[in-house]
């Protein structure tokens, strides 16, 4: 998912997106059971269900949407080739059909993948749904008016580097993208990817009718495939309205419940107005939930100290990594024994603290997240406890010519996330100084602060940073920060240690080329562990989401692909 600023395009999460993105121990929710919203636990179908979000659900048209697993809100109209597996933590990380019959087919060497769809799929408006509209669906996707969704087809796709979309006058569509037939689709890829089924989660693979295509008026109106049709989009998204689609059917889809009659999605609101009204759970709000809002410290102790309040608390768990980044082009970073030095004189206690306490964040030496879908592989190559380690930082530093100290200056974004923010910058700040290092705190703007540390040419020797995946693998999470051919020399650059390692190159293309995703994740977490000895970045901690429902609100699911309540499943009493 990128860092978070491009994240809340996705899930995060979220699918990105959070992405995200929108959306850290890999371990089932222990606090947000169905049973907590008092009386009859048992799920029925009926009512409204209300979202309460601060962030508009913006361009909401498959082909725009960065979305991992469908997204949350998008998943109730937008069905796709695959999806998410809706259960609770670990298990909920795994990859499920939902269109297609399987996860799809590959050949011996993963280029090329093979689906076919279910029976009796169909539309809003009863047509049924074929592997030509899911061709069209991603072909649009490459419209330079639409653009926005993941970037992964134009790179995988034989011959999709220069394609403009089918609005193009005689265009004649992806040659890599075959339908023999109404029910098969066969993708061609320009190398082995394992990770294929992953990808066929985004929305950019929901199926678009050709004939109802209205380019970018599409979002106003999209056909959904999926449980819910929009009835109504307000300002952009600000406000979404979904009823059931009739012609949905429960036989084809073992994923969504779709238990409400009515979905009210309600946008723009402050995150502060957002859990007070949670709280107190007036009216319409009793049956409410927010897909983006999370409790802040401070409500979270006062949530705490409340019974009832502290039992309608979702918490979730996200792949995602907050951390120090380094750029070992500019002196003194480019000694490593500075960087190791500054990784053990960090004081993670207090940057945990810093991020809210130890309920929002964990500590974290790795720089893949704590779950087994990402190939977490336990590591600490710069053992220095809870509170750092300023002699072993001191002595380090000696051996690398600085035996009287050194002075440095460290880039934060001044938005107050908690993650890149003055919080932690200035934790950092105080641990180093018990080390012998001077800190100078850079604090910018978020949009400066983005283009600063994206840029080869900007970016700086020492900031803070954070990354979080396009889905539970340790692929996208490893790839875009340690792959040398991902540097970007004149664009948004992600690789922030300039790493370009032979050998972790051809590891990389090496796991792309397994389709056994448990054996692909081993090898994702031994790849972090060589790669954490180079101390290109310091691992901070992992955010934890805690978010607050209303009182009626049953079902509660909460899985390690986005972190986040799963509004498919939601029932309101």
């Amino acid at each position: 998912m990128r860092q978070p600023s491009v994240t809340a395009r996705r899930v995060a999460a979220a699918s990105v997106s959070l992405v995200v993105a929108a959306g850290a121990v890999a371990c089932g929710p222990q606090d947000n059971d169905a049973k907590s919203s008092g009386g009859d636990s048992t799920p029925h179908k009926g009512g409204t269900l209300t979202v309460l979000n601060s962030n508009p659900q913006q361009d909401f048209d498959p082909a725009r949407l960065y979305t991992s697993g469908g997204g949350n809100v998008p998943s109730l109209v937008f069905r796709t080739l695959t999806t998410r597996n809706r259960e609770n933590g670990e298990a909920g990380a795994k990859v499920v059909p939902d269109l297609a019959t399987d996860t799809g087919r590959p050949n011996k060497d993963a280029t090329v993948w093979t689906y076919t769809l279910k029976d009796g799929i169909k539309y809003e408006d009863g047509t049924p749904i074929t592997s030509a509209d899911i061709k069209y669906g991603i072909e649009r996707s490459f419209a330079p008016e639409l653009s926005g969704g993941a970037p992964y087809l134009r790179d995988w796709l034989v011959g999709a580097a220069d394609y403009q979309g089918p609005y193009k006058k005689g265009d004649k569509g992806l040659s890599a993208i075959e339908t023999p037939d109404a029910r098969t689709i066969v993708f061609h890829l320009n190398k082995p990817e394992g990770e294929f089924p992953y990808l066929a989660t985004q929305t950019q693979f929901t199926p678009v009718p050709k004939a109802k295509d209205t380019g970018t008026k599409y979002e106003q109106h999209p056909v959904s495939s999926g449980p819910y049709k929009v009835v109504s989009n307000e300002n952009d998204g600000e406000r979404l309205v979904l009823e059931r689609n009739t012609h949905w059917s429960a036989s084809t889809d073992a994923e969504r419940k779709a238990y409400p009659d009515k979905i009210d999605v309600r946008s723009g609101l402050d995150s502060s107005v957002i859990n007070q009204r949670l709280s107190s759970s007036q009216g319409a709000d009793a049956s409410a939930v927010t897909t983006d809002t999370n409790l802040g410290p401070a409500e979270l102790a006062k949530v705490t100290g409340d019974k009832e309040l502290a039992a309608r608390v979702g918490t979730g768990h996200f792949g995602y990594t907050n951390y120090i980044a380094f750029n070992p082009e500019i002196k003194p970073f480019d000694n490593a024994k500075v960087r190791q030095a500054i990784a053990y004189a960090i004081d993670r206690s207090s940057v945990v603290n810093a991020a809210g306490g130890s309920a929002l964040a964990e500590p974290a030496t790795t720089f893949l997240p704590d779950q087994k879908s990402f190939g977490y592989t336990p590591y600490d190559h710069f053992p220095a406890g809870a509170a750092g380690d300023p002699a072993k930082a001191k002595k380090l530093l000696n051996e690398a010519g600085y035996a009287d100290g050194l002075t440095v200056t460290l880039t934060h974004s001044n938005a107050k996330d908690f993650e890149t923010s003055p919080e932690i910058a200035t934790a950092v700040q105080d641990a180093l100084k018990k080390a012998g290092i001077t800190v100078k705190l850079q604090g910018l703007e978020e949009n400066d602060y983005s283009d600063k540390i994206h840029s080869v040419k900007t970016e700086p020797g020492f900031f803070l940073a954070h990354w979080g995946a396009d889905w539970p693998s340790g692929g996208p999470f490893l790839a875009p920060i340690f792959d040398g051919r991902q540097i970007v020399k004149d664009g948004a650059n992600f690789n922030t240690g300039l790493l370009d390692d032979t050998a972790v190159n051809a590891e990389i293309d090496a796991i792309n080329k397994l389709t056994d995703l448990d054996a692909a994740a081993k090898r994702w977490g031994a790849l972090d562990a060589k790669i954490g000895e180079q101390a290109l970045t310091v691992p901070l901690f992992h955010p934890v989401y805690k978010r607050l429902y209303g009182k009626d609100i049953k079902n509660v699911v909460i899985s390690d692909w986005t972190g986040v309540l799963d509004i498919s499943q939601v029932a309101v009493k």
